[in-house]
């Protein structure tokens, strides 16, 4: 049935709940569980604010990628605690609904296990969630937790 199954993990409760249900659909499956992170690229104004603190000069992409690959270790961590082996865990930066459905695309990815809502920001209330995006655009099945 679901032989490779992706979960898009921010740390929040919901993604928690995606990740456990992912991990309980790929133990009926037998399927592969694949676990990704998408951290979003700061903005000019963003990167302006940075510099006008002397006493915490370092680069927001850094410190962004550093707490995303926190958060995907975090998980795959979880998933391996409770009996998988073979994990996979990554991190991309970018628009976060683009990037889920092309990862999922390009690694040929047969199901997308997602959770309702995460640790978004006003944007999101404003334009829809993540999740809601992903089951739009994706072409391969999405099951939001």
């Amino acid at each position: 049935m679901f032989k490779s199954i992706l979960v898009p993990y921010d740390g929040s409760p919901n993604a928690d709940k995606a990740l456990d249900q992912a991990m309980e659909l790929a133990r009926l499956t037998g399927g592969s569980l694949t676990i990704l992170t998408v951290y979003r690229h700061h903005s000019m104004l963003e990167a302006s604010l940075s510099m006008v603190r002397p006493t915490d000069p370092g680069n927001l992409d850094d410190i962004m990628l550093a707490h995303a690959t926190e958060v995907a270790e975090y998980a795959k961590k979880h998933a391996i605690d409770n009996g998988f082996e073979d994990v996979r865990a990554f991190v991309k930066s970018g628009p976060t609904s683009r990037n889920i459905v092309k990862f999922a695309k390009d690694h040929g990815h047969d199901l997308i296990v997602i959770g309702s809502r995460g640790m978004g920001s006003m944007e999101g209330y404003l334009l829809g969630s993540v999740s809601h995006k992903v089951t739009g655009l994706s072409e391969v099945p999405v099951l939001v937790v």
